[in-house]
This record gives structure tokens, sequence and C-alpha cells, in this order.
């Protein structure tokens, strides 16, 4: 009963957006309602020297970016809310696709000026093939943007989502006065002190009343009542169900930066968003409330704090208890493990925990034996499904900067492809190392991070290269033929599977004419 209890109290869901709608200062607001954090930071600015607690890289602070996964817990109105902070920049996908395999709903937050961007649409595309439940959050109302309808529009075109607006702006910019909560009746009028209180909630249940008017204005007033006599005729009735099925997605409207709009969102979302889910394995469904443990590791992270060189593997409970101290199976291992420090995060901080339940992050201390998607289970052999694996499309050899540091920096460089930030490729004819990444942002965030968290300088060099592919045949020779013809395409990754370095989208159709026992594959995973 106990677990069912705990079970219905947690919610997991992820931010997402294109870079800077604000999703990192829309979970900085949360964190404020949920009293885990008592001044907000601010995501950008050279005078404050606060900045946000989910960008807790010192790189991150620099650019004012988000460049990796947080994850941050806390409570609010008895339930467990669990938030996952991605990264929006396109150049850190792999890390937003894999979180979001950890979460049972997303956020979206839209730019009111910028609308549906190229980010937002290929993260809601992944979360729409798991029908993951999605609430969207239209942002920055206090400055001018589009239309109200015009981005309801974007958000059904786009997104390809069914739009119910549960909140509505009056006005904008610097007519912006409020909203109106559909989801509950009441009137919040706006103001830039960046508090909300129940004194500035209005209860007005009925639209032809005149307090309407006293407070915003008749011609607002007027404004605001036809546009939402036209929600209720165009867009359906809020449906619980409809949600949850990630068939019908929730509008909210309001200014992250400004703390209006959140509460509302909130509050609903803590009502309607589900719980945890039950999970795919290639062996079965495993549901949530079973008695045996089992997670999975989505996500691993080195040097969370640079002073002690920590490595954490970041686990979401999908079944069961997990509890500290307790003997469990890593099922690609075939070993048993015991964790003795598992820990619950507020960002970069960490509280060591005794127990966790589904829906729940842990954070593991790793020193080498998780892999991004192993599974952790109480002794069934299951392997859970849709962690992605992408491959990169920028490729660059990685040279060293500093000779007296060669063991810091191939230390390094492997801790952070374990991260899974980027693929570590070596070449058979001459083991030169070969950089692959999603994007160029990478390589910066590589070389930074190395010279700043082991203390090892490196260069690029550039390599123009088409693809990476694996390559797999069923009989020997194939491969040997293939390795004779093609050593200088050929290289190693990191786990020794056999690599096929494609200089362009001919050579790599010219390879597999010539090569017909030959399998090449797009992912690491076949």
């Amino acid at each position: 009963m106990n677990l069912i209890k705990e079970i219905d109290k947690r919610k997991t869901f992820g931010i997402i957006s294109h870079p800077d709608a604000g999703k990192t200062t829309l979970t900085e607001k949360l964190l404020l309602f949920g009293g885990a954090i008592q001044i907000a930071g601010a995501v950008k600015s050279n005078k404050i020297k606060k900045h946000a607690t989910s960008d807790f890289m010192e790189i991150e602070k620099q650019r004012g970016i988000s460049v990796a996964t947080s994850v941050m817990a806390f409570e609010y109105r008895d339930k467990q809310i669990n938030i996952l902070d991605t990264p929006g920049h396109k150049d850190f996908a792999e890390d937003t696709y894999r979180t979001l395999t950890a979460v049972d709903s997303a956020i979206v937050v839209i730019d009111v000026a910028k609308g549906v961007e190229e980010q937002t649409e290929n993260l809601v595309k992944v979360c729409r093939r798991r029908n993951t439940p999605m609430i969207v959050f239209i942002n920055k109302l206090d400055r001018e943007g589009k239309d109200g309808f015009d981005l309801l529009d974007e958000v059904e075109g786009k997104l390809g989502m069914k739009a119910c607006p549960l909140s509505w702006p009056i006005g904008m910019g610097q007519r912006f006065q409020g909203v109106y909560n559909l989801y509950e009746n009441k009137l919040r009028l706006f103001s830039s002190h960046g508090k909300q209180t129940e004194d500035e909630t209005i209860e007005i249940s009925n639209l032809d009343d005149t307090r309407l008017d006293e407070l915003v204005g008749e011609a607002a007033a007027n404004e605001l009542r036809e546009e939402l006599e036209m929600i209720k005729e165009v867009y359906p009735d809020f449906d619980k169900i409809a949600y949850q099925k990630g068939e019908l997605n929730p509008v909210f409207f309001g200014s992250a930066i400004n703390n209006f709009g959140v509460k509302e969102m909130l509050d609903c979302f803590v009502e309607i968003a589900p719980g945890p889910l039950a999970r795919d394995t290639e062996e079965r469904s495993v549901l949530p409330t079973e008695d045996k443990f089992t997670g999975f590791v989505f996500k691993i992270h080195a040097n969370m704090d640079p002073n002690h060189r920590d490595r954490i593997a970041f686990l979401r409970v999908c079944s069961g208890v997990f509890q500290r101290n307790t003997n469990y199976y890593h099922v690609r291992q075939e070993k048993k493990m015991k964790f003795a420090n598992p820990t619950m995060f507020m960002a970069s901080r960490k509280n060591i925990i005794d127990d966790a339940y589904p829906g729940d992050i842990v954070g593991l201390y790793d020193s080498g034996n998780f892999k991004i998607g192993d599974s952790v289970t109480e002794g069934e052999v299951i392997h859970f499904k849709g962690i992605p694996s992408f491959s990169p499309e920028q490729f660059r050899f990685i040279n060293n900067a500093d000779p007296l540091k060669y063991k810091q920096l191939d230390k390094g460089v492997k801790q952070l492809m374990e991260e899974g930030v980027a693929q570590l490729f070596t070449k058979l004819d001459n083991n030169r190392k070969i950089i692959g990444t999603v994007g160029a942002l990478q390589f910066d965030v590589i070389k930074y991070r190395l010279e700043h968290e082991y203390g090892a300088k490196c260069d690029y060099e550039s390599m123009p290269m088409h693809k990476a592919c694996w390559v797999s045949a069923k009989n020997e020779a194939a491969l040997q033929e293939l390795k004779s013809r093609r050593s200088r395409n050929l290289a190693l990754d990191k786990d020794g599977k056999l690599v096929y370095l494609a200089e362009s989208a001919w050579t790599l159709k010219m390879a597999q004419d010539n090569h017909p026992d030959i399998e090449f594959h797009t992912s690491s995973e076949f």
C-alpha cells in the first residue's frame, strides 16, 4: 500500500524548447514555488553573480545556455516533483532525446515573439512518437509578440498538437494586464514585481461581471469576452484522459522572468499530469506498481563536483523500491552491485537517500561500470527499449596540445565519451583519434571541459566526413576483405566495434555496392 501511495505522489517531467525561449528561467520559477530555492538565478547577466540553479557547469554560466540535462526534485502541494531541464540547443539534442525516455510528461516552452521554432518541432516529434503528454507554456507575454490565435495555429500546424487553451492573455507587451485562468475561472492581474500572491487573484466566474471592466478597462474587457467566446467555439473542452494519452495539449500564457502565469500552470500540472507510467523492455512491459525494483541509466555525467572528480550515472526508477546498500543486478555486466551513497539532486547539490520510488531519478556514484541504456534489477534479465543513439554528423581529429598531460587527456576524453556527449573513433591504419558529434558547439564544450576539469589541452584538425556507420557481417571472410581493402576508412569505437567512416554519400554507396555481404548501420545498437 505504501508503494502505491508513493507512486501517486510523483510527477516526473521534462522541460523542452528552442534555445532562449525561457526554459531554464521557467525551471527556476517552478523551483521557487516549490520552496527549493530562495532566490531565482539570472540565466544571462554579467552584473548578477547568481546563476540559474540548473546551469551549474562553468561553461553554462559563461555562455548563458544549458549544455547538459539537470535533474531537480522538490515537493509542492504534497507531490514529489522531479524536473529534468534539458539543453535546448540542437547541438546537444542527443542528451535531450535520451532524457525524454526518463520522463512521464513534458512542458513545451514557446517564445511569444518567435513562435514555434525548429528545435521545438524536433523535440515535440520525439514526444509525440511516444505519446508523451505535453503542456504548452507561451512565454514572455510582457514583450510584444504574435497574436494568441496565430500562436495556437502554429502549435497545431507546426507541432501537430491539438491545442486546448486553459489560460488567456489580456493584452501583450506594454498593454499586458494579466491572464484569465479558464481552468479555474479566475482573473490574475499582472504586476512586474515578480511575486504572485493570492491577493492578485480575483474570482470572476461570470465574464459579464462589471468588475472585469473596472479592473482592466472596458475596451480590454470586451476584447477578452470576444476572444474567450471564440475559444469556446473553436477549441475543445479540456479532457484529462485525452491529455494523458497525448491527444490533447493544454496551453498556458505567462512571463517566466516576471514569475507570472507560472503558478496557474504548476497548480494545473499537479492535478492533471500523469504519475509514473509503464516502461517497455525487449522482454515485456514493466509496471510501476510491481514489487521488484527495476531501473535504467539514461545519462552519465562526470565531474559534477570538479574537486572530487566524481562520475554519476542517472537512473530512472521504473518499478518497486530502490534501497541504499542493497545488492542489485547489473544486467549487461551480469554482476551484483551495491550502492552506499545514492543521491537525489537539486541541480549540482546532492542529498544521500535511503530509498527511491518509481518516477524518481537517482544518482549513482560510478567508477566506470555503467553505460547509457544499462538496466538494473533485482535479478531479472530485461533490457529497456527506446534509448536512442545517433550517428555523428561532424568529425574532427583530436590532438594533444600538451605532451606532458597525455594521461589527463586520455582519461578526460574517455570519461566525456562515456557521458554520451560525443563519440570517439580510433583509426585502424594509424591509431589517430577522431571525435564525432551531432553539432559543432559540442567541440567547444569538450575542449573547455578537458582544460578546466582535467587540466588537459587539445587541438582539433578538420576532417571532411559524411557519416560513421557500424559494420557487421555474417561471415568473417567478408569482414577481413573489408579490412584489407578499406583499412584507411575503418576505425574502432570506444567499445571496440568496427566502424566505416564514409567521406561522402557516394563513397558510402560504393562501399555498400562493393561489399554486399557487409551490413552498414547508422546506430551502434544493431
